[in-house]
């Protein structure tokens, strides 16, 4: 038996394993302050342990942060040794979002429940899947006596679910000596469900709070009043229309356009009968690369002002988040021929590379010129109730990242 082989039959008896770890991890609720919870320390530490366990010494670059208990948001990372070949990395994020409506949930959402294949919980997939693959991938790598052939790294970062600030963003500004354009970078966080997708290149992404300001009068005289909400109807609108501008459609995407999409709402008056003279309302922009996130924040300032005026109305926009598209990957970048060969020796299929409207860490890399890849098996069950994840992904996952290892794709 040669040792590709052997090493992705090591791989397959790795199931009830993962298993097990999942089951570790989806117990802890590891959300950030913004959404309630009190970061992700106790998740780390059991990352940690696990790299430990290889024998991998585990570095932190955590980010201070008052609003959790510990003061800091944890980023770290192991490193086993390798050859000569260039580094590879393999980045996952500590965070979840919450469970939303319990009651659309079949089980716990905290509690691992397995059916067959099929694993449920709160962070299987997004993205508890990318760390368990990349472990256990370096796992079999030790176990089978196999060295790498640059050596390789396992990062976990936090706050990925809430703009980054605390966890790549912070470990690039702090550590940028640990990265470089050879290495070959991995961010597993988007993809299809036969893991055939490569992402290349991101939307920019821009979210704006809008809050109208109005005059609040009983329901029965609105004439008297300025209905805030009213007014901030028609700014929900005129969102999509403004899309429409910003760019022209791009096939290398899916949806080809931009998109402006009001996503949450604050809540207004309690009552029926009262016009309410505040409103507050969110939008979620995602911006084909090469439109200027300034040119489209003028143009919401701009006619939004302009419908507040024809109300009587005021209107404040203010930015809850902000990041402008950079340069994409070279299709032919050699972390992205990497996956090509390793899905199509495991998977047996064509892999597609292309864009998405959806933001990821990889946007951090790209914007301090370091060639990324964003790939796994991907379900589509995040951020939803009943989010699940297949155990034979993550083992063919595992089998993908092993081989890129070892320099054997």
């Amino acid at each position: 038996m040669d040792q590709v082989q052997k090493l992705l039959e090591r791989l397959e008896s790795y199931g009830d394993q993962m298993i097990e770890a999942q089951r570790e991890l989806v117990a802890i609720p590891a959300l950030g302050p913004t959404s309630g919870g009190q970061g992700e320390m106790k998740k780390a530490l059991v990352v940690q342990g696990w790299l430990e366990e290889l024998g991998l010494e585990v570095r932190h670059e955590d980010c201070p942060d008052e609003r959790v208990p510990d003061g800091v948001r944890p980023n770290l990372w192991g490193v086993m040794p390798g050859g000569g070949g260039p580094k590879v990395w393999v980045l996952g994020h500590l965070d979840v979002v919450p469970e939303g409506d319990r009651s659309l949930w079949s089980s716990d959402p905290w509690t691992l429940r397995v059916e067959g294949d099929l694993i449920y919980g709160r962070g299987v997939m997004d993205n508890h899947a990318a760390l368990v693959s990349g472990f256990f991938a370096l796992k079999a790598l030790k176990e089978e006596g196999i060295a790498p052939a640059g050596d390789v790294g396992l990062i976990a970062v936090s706050d990925e679910e809430t703009g980054s600030g605390y966890g790549l963003e912070h470990l690039l500004k702090k550590r940028p000596e640990l990265f470089s354009p050879q290495d070959l970078i991995l961010v597993p966080d988007v993809g299809d469900p036969d893991g055939s997708f490569i992402e290349v290149a991101e939307k920019s992404m821009l979210w704006l709070k809008v809050t109208v300001h109005g005059k609040q009068v009983h329901g029965s005289t609105p004439h008297k009043g300025v209905n805030a909400l009213y007014t901030a109807a028609r700014m929900m609108i005129a969102a999509r229309e403004l899309a429409k501008g910003f760019g022209a459609a791009d096939p290398l995407f899916d949806p080809m356009v931009s998109t402006c999409e009001p996503t949450r709402k604050e809540a207004g008056v309690s009552n029926v009968n009262t016009v309410p003279g505040r409103d507050v309302f969110y939008i979620d922009c995602r911006i084909l690369p090469g439109v200027d996130l300034n040119v489209v924040m003028q143009a919401f300032e701009e006619r939004f002002g302009a419908i507040a005026a024809e109300e009587g109305a005021t209107v404040d926009l203010e930015v809850v988040n902000r990041l402008q598209a950079p340069k994409a990957t070279d299709p032919q970048a050699p972390v992205v021929r990497a996956l090509v060969e390793g899905i199509k020796r495991v998977r047996g299929l064509e892999p597609r590379v292309g864009g998405v409207g959806g933001g990821t860490v990889a946007a951090f890399f790209r914007q301090q010129n370091l060639p990324v890849a964003v790939w796994y098996s991907c379900e589509q069950s995040v951020h939803q109730p009943d989010e699940f994840a297949r155990v034979s992904s993550m083992i063919a996952d595992a089998k993908v990242l092993a081989l890129i290892y070892a320099g054997l794709a």
